[in-house]
């Protein structure tokens, strides 16, 4: 049988004190004398007295939960590394608060909102976080109109009145373009995420403004869905042009991981005859075979700024934008010069640059074969 959890009337026997002055000492309010509040305090942690979350949320008429609902598939969001960052950034936080996540997935919009109004209605949540913002998005109204303290992940400044923390994914991309010219590419393919979303279109216009930058015309750009079996889809759709790309930037790890598989899959040796460059520098991505090249966001990090925010709004603050710093390319293995048609012979040594700072972009590019700790400028 268990050890019977210390109450407030435990705390109060022990210190030979009233119940009332227990709770004043425990949530810092005045009514006890100095040497009193250290005596109930010092009696507290020596019984183990924690507080109970539901007496707490009461006493501040607060659910001490926020909300996180994710239309994703099952199937995709267990595989993809994206949101596992994301969340523990979040917990860090609310750990340290004392508040819980309710997680909700759905399959559709549809179900997303429904999700919203359920959880405003009943009152199990006192903010929630908004992610995958999409063009006309209905979303930060609605939620605006249930009277939920937001906080939007993706959502550029200047775009709404809504509290936001904002990653601008341009330059990564940018930079991954710029590698591969450096190394001599020139047919260079993009594997894009969904249209409706922000972040896909944002990625897939900074490939295009960055091929087209350096003088070169942009080459087969294949729309998918950031899952895993859209990645291998796009990779076949490309590997089966007349004239198939020498180089590939994929808007996610998750597809460039599966790209890769699939090309090693039909016999085409990575980087020698395909240059592959992710996005996210998920935790998987040093430890491929070969490494995997790719643009690394502080995911974590990007979690714990928006729990910050979320809390505070709850507190009562004011809301605001937080800008986090841009994404910065890691060179692995799994990008090379590009080789002669037929020949197999390098362009040039495979190795490339041991470094590029552009100063345009003002970006540090990194070249790591197996340890992930980027350098910046």
């Amino acid at each position: 049988m268990g050890t019977k959890r210390p109450t407030i009337t435990d705390v109060a026997r022990v210190a030979g004190v009233s119940k009332g002055a227990v709770s004043f000492a425990l949530n810092g309010k005045p009514g006890v004398g100095a040497q009193t509040r250290e005596r109930i305090l010092a009696v507290a942690r020596d019984l183990g007295w924690t507080p109970s979350l539901r007496g707490r949320a009461l006493s501040v008429s607060r659910a001490l939960a926020v909300g996180l609902v994710i239309a994703r598939t099952p199937e995709t969001l267990g595989v993809d590394p994206f949101f596992a960052s994301l969340i523990t950034g979040i917990e860090t936080v609310l750990s340290e608060r004392g508040y819980a996540l309710m997680l909700h997935v759905v399959s559709d919009e549809q179900s997303e909102h429904e999700s919203y109004r359920r959880l405003a209605a009943t009152g199990r949540v006192d903010g929630v976080f908004l992610t995958d913002m999409q063009v006309d998005d209905l979303r930060p109204q609605l939620l605006d109109d249930l009277g939920l303290p937001t906080v939007v992940i993706g959502l550029s400044p200047g775009q709404g009145p809504w509290s936001s923390v904002y990653i601008d994914d341009r330059p990564g991309i940018t930079a991954a373009v710029e590698h591969l010219v450096t190394l001599g590419h020139r047919n260079i393919s993009h594997v894009a995420g969904p249209a409706e979303f922000v972040h896909g279109l944002s990625r897939r216009a900074a490939w295009e403004s960055a091929v087209t930058d350096a003088g070169l015309t942009p080459g087969a750009c294949i729309t998918s869905d950031f899952s895993a079996q859209g990645g291998a889809d796009a990779t076949n759709q490309l590997l089966d042009l007349a004239e198939p790309p020498t180089a590939i930037v994929y808007a996610n790890d998750l597809m460039a991981i599966a790209g890769m598989s699939t090309a090693i899959g039909r016999g085409v040796d990575i980087p020698g005859q395909l240059s592959i460059i992710g996005f996210d520098d998920s935790p998987l991505a040093a430890y491929l075979q070969p490494a995997l090249t790719t643009a690394r966001t502080d995911v974590v990090g990007w979690g714990r700024a928006a729990a910050y925010r979320l809390l505070a709004l709850v507190d009562g603050e004011k809301g605001g934008e937080i800008d986090l710093p841009s994404p910065v390319l890691v060179v692995r293995a799994s990008t090379a010069p590009p080789c002669h048609q037929g020949t197999g012979a390098p362009l040039k040594d495979r190795r490339g640059p041991a470094r590029i700072h552009d100063r345009k972009t003002k970006l540090g590019v990194a070249r790591l074969d197996h340890a992930p700790v980027p350098t910046t400028s």
